[in-house]
């Protein structure tokens, strides 16, 4: 009883002095003393519980891991190793298990282990991340020979070389897991590139070679200067600081800065909104900020260990010019204060690695004389017209313009050379679609454009690598893109400012005055072939004709068409699909054929497509007379609003059942092989439309475009093209299910009203929990024409598309035509549409206000 009570005073006290060292915290937040007093107060009080379930007499006690490094996180694991000298007997089992309970009882969530000096030589040996966890052991309790003879053992087993390459490995292994990036949307503090564990790794590496443990000793060894060795240290300690606010916020173990989190931490930091960016975005450009810091000096430390480990001759050397030679395929500088000396030689140092293919990198000593230069970049640096030439030059080149974007982004070149690409550094877009901040999508984009050249990717993007081919002075696309959203976050209209800033560029480097219009243009114009491609309708002359007028020229087009494909595939991975990509298509080829005179007036392209259709169906056997059959029963706005393939593959199924009993589906693989196009031909009926979206919601079935038709005698020709939300599914197996199915479900209560394929109570995403955003509804009058055009954009959601086709139902509103546009958790819908209730103002706001509370469902239920 009295064991019992102690152990529970024990654990008081414990909690009550743990939670006294987190209120110390608050007063005034340093995350370094904060791990080291949790770890203190633990090593007491298991000293305590030792006297109360002691070890055997040939047992240590020993931390392990980062508990053993001294550092204790407030939710993280207590990492112990209970070392013995010779495997353990019943009494020393029955022991240890009195104490091990014990553990769990005190409050604390240990991670032990029970384990031989044998023992665990033999798991080092053949483990890395347990011989880095056994490396950083710590002497609590027991025998303390024991733990020093197993430290010497450790250290005589060690292999620098061997050790070096296993890391290496690992920290590449878990790069690779987090996307090579430290820009995740919700990093991981501890284990992200740039993180925490990245730290450790420099320690561990260096510690293992003989060059000190702490970055004083690292630095003293000259590995570091004493600069650099300062900026890791106020990189560890925010790192720090941020892993325990995130434990302390969270309640529990949580090292992810999930969006839920980011904008409670950027509270706790005190950080403050702005007009043009969330407190949540100002605190992830910080994070972004230090990330990038710690993985550049990663980058070079790692590779200054690898390089004294395994020394190059001299003789390996071979001179490229004055400046510069190959060291074992690594560009090597002449002498450290070569870029002091000459200014010129920082741009030319990347120039020299797109010129020199067989240099796979630079030395340590290049980077780190680089990274130390930047602060010569000032304004006259810029003004210089060498400097101007030589980055010209790096984005004339045949190769390597990416690897050398992205290796001056790093160093902070690239930051430096353009102060206004600086401010997007970091610069996160909580818009529910780009999963890459600014300056990493805008050479996500460059890539893009980039791969439009290799021969290697042309099965890819067929028609964009034919264009580039043809395409003049292609290397403007890439000025382009660097100023594309070099505005974002700035307030106002991005494309607007960027415009500016690029007509600066282009005036600073000489662009010819063809060449200046054609980038501002790009970079004002770079949303418009998207939206028109995507938003409006291409089968409209009048939309090709105005689209053509406001592009101008066969070149703009082409260049415009290359960087909304470019733009569109680095946005997310999720963004791009096969249906965009025809549209985008359809788009160019239509103006192309515009602006080289060939635009039509509606009745030509009327009179086209007939004679097309006709074509097409005499070519399957289908007489003349039954072909008219059916198109006596259509009028002109449906050979308007397909195109001839669509009319005949309609006619060809529709010719002999005109006026069915039952409904009629059939379906085909369409898009590339990627998606279905799926016809629906009944009788009309009030929720007709609700019905299908729900049947095509429920069959994971996502809408891209409808067009909706009604037949002189009173029949709904409805035509769909859709992808499945699963891309392994047999679209030919799925057509044939589709038509059966659908069919069937059509005919099954033709009148009435369906229960919804999804609910809106459906728990909304971390994303759109944390960046909500009010839905847009904006309604006008379609010019020319008795239609309305609806346009939304809202947070997505599966069901949405069929919860509104039952608004639109419950309003007698009927849609013709819907464009379906869907980035990443974002919609953005057209519907064109009719009803009497839109002519009548009271009843068309209400329309309004039922289309914006079926949006804003998800945000209601949310809150």
């Amino acid at each position: 009883m009295s064991t019992r009570l102690d152990l529970t005073s024990i654990r008081r006290s414990f909690e009550s002095k743990r939670d006294h060292a987190i209120g110390v915290f608050r007063q005034k937040p340093n995350a370094d003393r904060l791990v080291h007093e949790l770890r203190r107060l633990t090593d007491d009080a298991l000293r305590q519980l030792l006297k109360l379930y002691p070890l055997p007499k040939h047992a240590a006690l020993a931390a392990v891991g980062g508990y053993g490094r001294g550092e204790l996180y407030p939710y993280s694991d207590v990492d112990l190793l209970i070392l013995l000298d010779k495997p353990p007997n019943a009494s020393d089992e029955a022991q240890l298990s009195g104490l091990v309970a014990a553990l769990w009882d005190l409050g604390i969530e240990p991670g032990y282990s029970v384990r031989t000096v044998d023992e665990c030589l033999q798991e080092a040996e053949s483990d890395i991340t347990v011989q880095t966890c056994l490396l950083e052991n710590r002497f609590i309790s027991g025998r303390r020979s024991l733990v020093n003879s197993f430290n010497k053992a450790m250290l005589s087993q060690l292999d620098p070389k061997a050790f070096f390459r296993a890391k290496l490995a690992e920290m590449r292994q878990r790069h690779t897991r987090f996307q090579e990036t430290p820009y995740a949307l919700e990093p991981n503090c501890k284990e992200s590139p740039g993180g925490l564990r990245d730290l450790q790794v420099i320690r561990w590496m260096a510690k293992a070679a003989g060059f000190g443990s702490s970055w004083a000793q690292i630095a003293k060894n000259g590995l570091l200067t004493h600069q650099e060795a300062n900026d890791l240290r106020r990189a560890e300690s925010a790192f720090k600081r941020l892993r325990v606010e995130l434990h302390l916020l969270a309640g529990r173990r949580e090292d992810r800065l999930v969006f839920d989190m980011q904008h409670a931490l950027a509270q706790v930091y005190g950080l403050q909104a702005t007009e043009t960016r969330r407190a949540s975005e100002i605190l992830m450009q910080r994070y972004y900020w230090a990330a990038r810091l710690v993985t550049q000096l990663n980058t070079v430390l790692v590779q200054s260990i690898e390089e004294s480990l395994f020394p190059v001759p001299n003789s390996a050397a071979t001179p490229i010019d004055e400046c510069f030679y190959d060291l074992n395929g690594r560009l090597e500088i002449q002498a450290d204060d070569l870029f002091e000396r000459d200014t010129h030689q920082i741009l030319r140092a990347f120039l020299m690695m797109q010129q020199h293919p067989e240099l796979t990198g630079m030395t340590a000593r290049t980077m780190r004389a680089l990274w130390h230069a930047r602060r010569l970049m000032d304004a006259d640096f810029r003004r210089d017209r060498r400097n101007r030439e030589t980055f010209l030059a790096i984005l004339q080149q045949p190769q390597g313009i990416v690897h050398a974007l992205r290796r001056m982004t790093m160093l902070n070149i690239l930051p430096r050379y353009l102060p206004v690409f600086r401010r997007v550094v970091g610069q996160m877009q909580h818009d529910l679609f780009h999963v890459y901040t600014v300056d990493q999508h805008t050479l996500q984009v460059i890539r893009n454009l980039r791969r439009f050249t290799m021969p290697e990717h042309a099965q890819e993007y067929p028609l964009a690598s034919r264009l580039m081919a043809g395409l003049e002075r292609h290397w403007l696309l890439y000025v382009a893109a660097l100023f594309h959203d070099i505005a974002k976050g700035r307030g106002g209209d991005h494309s607007e400012l960027g415009s500016v800033d690029v007509r600066r560029f282009a005036r600073e480097h000489d662009l010819s005055k063809e060449d200046t219009e054609l980038v501002v243009f790009l970079v004002r114009q770079h949303l418009l072939m998207s939206q028109v491609a995507q938003k409006q309708d291409l089968s409209n002359p009048e939309v090709i004709r105005s689209f053509a007028k406001q592009v101008g020229n066969t070149r703009r087009l082409t260049a415009l068409y290359l960087l909304t494909v470019a733009d569109i595939r680095g946005t997310s991975p999720k963004v791009w699909n096969a249906w965009k990509g025809k549209l985008l298509e359809d788009l160019f080829h239509l103006t192309q054929s515009a602006l080289g005179g060939h635009a039509e007036s509606a009745n030509t392209v009327l009179q086209q497509r007939i004679e097309e259709a006709t074509r097409l169906t005499r070519l399957v056997g289908l007489r003349d007379e039954s072909r008219e059959a059916f198109w006596q029963k259509v009028d002109v706005a449906y050979f308007l609003r397909h195109d001839a393939p669509d009319i005949a593959w309609h006619t060809r199924h529709l010719y002999y059942q005109v006026s069915p009993e039952k409904a009629v589906v059939k379906a085909r693989p369409v898009v590339g092989g990627t998606g279905l196009q799926i016809m629906v031909y009944t009788l009309d009926q009030k929720y007709l439309f609700a019905r299908i979206c729900d049947y095509l919601g429920h069959k994971g079935l996502d809408v891209q475009d409808a067009r909706i038709h009604t037949t002189r005698h009173g029949y709904a020709l409805d035509s769909f093209v859709v992808l499945p939300i699963s891309a392994q599914r047999d679209l030919r197996s799925l057509a044939d299910l589709v038509e059966h199915e659908l069919a069937q479900a059509l005919d099954q209560g033709a009148q009435t009203a369906v229960a919804r394929a999804s609910s809106p109570n459906k728990r909304p995403s971390r994303l759109s929990r944390a960046f909500p955003f009010a839905p847009v509804v904006e309604l006008q009058p379609d010019e020319g024409s008795q239609l309305w055009r609806l346009a939304v954009v809202a947070t997505d959601r599966p069901g949405l598309l069929a919860e509104l086709a039952h608004t639109f139902a419950q309003f007698n509103v009927s849609l013709q035509m819907a464009k379906v546009m869907t980035l990443g958790e974002r919609v953005e819908d057209v519907f064109v549409i009719s009803g009497d209730a839109l002519s009548q103002p009271r009843q068309q706001r209400q329309f309004q206000r039922a289309v914006f509370d079926t949006l804003n469902a998800e945000m209601i239920h949310a809150a």
